[in-house]
């Protein structure tokens, strides 16, 4: 299946077209954070998310999940749930799923950072070595 964006507010697949939003800057294949951009190329699909109290239930091989009033998406590139689907807490930094206007009735998340980084143990291990912490390091 190709996913095209037709223009900035029309996402085509196959015969069928969709309203969608993207970055206020439009769309940018070399993207960085904050950038306000949508990244350009070729991803896999995660989840798809849908608000039964406007639309109904898409019928697909995705993953499908409701959005409910407590979800949201942080945005918080310093935190660990950082790209990810959060239950809603004052202390980190997200969007809200449930919203007043159309923009989420249907929500397709693009698999573009939203991996976890972990900074492996062998290469804190290397860094500590090099700043001669040796004797504290347990093998």
């Amino acid at each position: 299946m190709k996913i095209t964006l037709k223009n900035k507010y029309t996402l085509k697949i196959d015969d069928f077209k969709f309203k969608c939003c993207v970055g206020k800057n439009g769309l940018k294949k070399n993207k960085t954070e904050g950038d306000k951009c949508t990244p350009k190329g070729i991803f896999k699909l995660g989840k798809l998310y849908y608000r039964k109290d406007r639309v109904k239930k898409p019928i697909t091989s995705l993953i499908i999940k409701k959005i409910k009033k407590n979800m949201g998406w942080c945005n918080d590139s310093k935190n660990k749930f950082y790209n990810q689907e959060i239950k809603i807490n004052k202390n980190i930094k997200h969007e809200k799923l449930l919203r007043k206007d159309y923009k989420y009735n249907y929500l397709l998340v693009i698999e573009y950072n939203t991996k976890k980084k972990k900074q492996k143990k062998k290469n804190l291990k290397k860094k500590l070595k090099k700043k001669n912490f040796n004797n504290n390091l347990k093998k």
